[in-house]
């Protein structure tokens, strides 16, 4: 009698892990979608569709947020200086991440963001040095280095772990996302806020409806942009200094 009993729980636990089990998987889903880049000029598809970002802010009636970070956020976040560029040119993160900018040059830089999100001017600083910037408020935040025209990268801090950021081919995907109502939300740096503004919907995330289905999206060119007091880059002349590694 109690080896039945015994076996009677035993199936009872089991049928209660596998339960358990189910339930948690379908708690998150991975999104999938695929954008499209068009050109505003000749309405023909771009062959490189990266560096569009999707993102998904829950919308009202959907459960709070659990995952808090994005598990790319988990990693330090860096924004490096080097041959003149910055690496990666596109950075992703939640509100109240910390990025570290390390001049790897053997010249002085002068990293700035004047624009809608966080505004900072970390001055010139030498080869070697590195400073940290904390980006406390949603929005998009323009970097440029004040020296080199050349030089730009894009902050964008989001008030969601749910995103993901377009490869090469357009695809995009966002992982972990709990079943419910959301407001889809898309940049891309070459496109208008009247274009972005109109690919905002709202979409519902399920087990069986997770794809965002095609994001198409018209660029437009680059705007050139001016130093930190408004006005043009000087031409470097002949006699500028070098800056060379101290």
């Amino acid at each position: 009698m109690n080896i039945v009993r015994r076996r009677r729980t035993w199936c009872w636990l089991l049928l209660l892990i596998v339960a358990t089990v189910l339930r948690a998987g379908e708690q998150e889903t991975f999104v999938t979608g695929r954008v499209e880049l068009f050109s505003s000029e000749s309405a023909k598809k771009a062959a490189n569709a990266s560096n569009v970002v999707v993102w998904l802010v829950p919308a009202s009636g959907t459960p709070a947020v659990t995952r808090q970070t994005n598990s790319s956020q988990a990693q330090g976040l860096r924004l490096v200086q080097k041959e003149k560029s910055f690496h990666p040119h596109l950075l992703v993160v939640e509100v109240g991440a910390r990025v570290e900018f390390p001049n790897h040059d053997p010249f002085f830089h002068n990293v700035f963001s004047l624009f809608e999100g966080k505004r900072f001017d970390l001055g010139l600083y030498e080869a070697g040095t590195s400073h940290i910037v904390h980006f406390d408020r949603i929005g998009v935040s323009y970097i440029f280095c004040n020296i080199h025209p050349e030089m730009s990268a894009v902050v964008l801090a989001l008030n969601t772990p749910f995103f993901g950021i377009s490869d090469s081919t357009g695809n995009v995907a966002i992982p972990a996302v709990p079943p419910g109502h959301y407001i889809l939300w898309v940049w891309y740096e070459r496109a208008t806020p009247d274009t972005l503004k109109s690919l905002s919907r709202e979409v519902t995330i399920s087990q069986h409806n997770h794809s965002l289905g095609a994001i198409r999206v018209m660029e437009t060119a680059a705007l050139a942009h001016k130093n930190k007091y408004g006005q043009d880059y000087v031409p470097p002349s002949p006699s500028s200094p070098a800056y060379p590694r101290p």
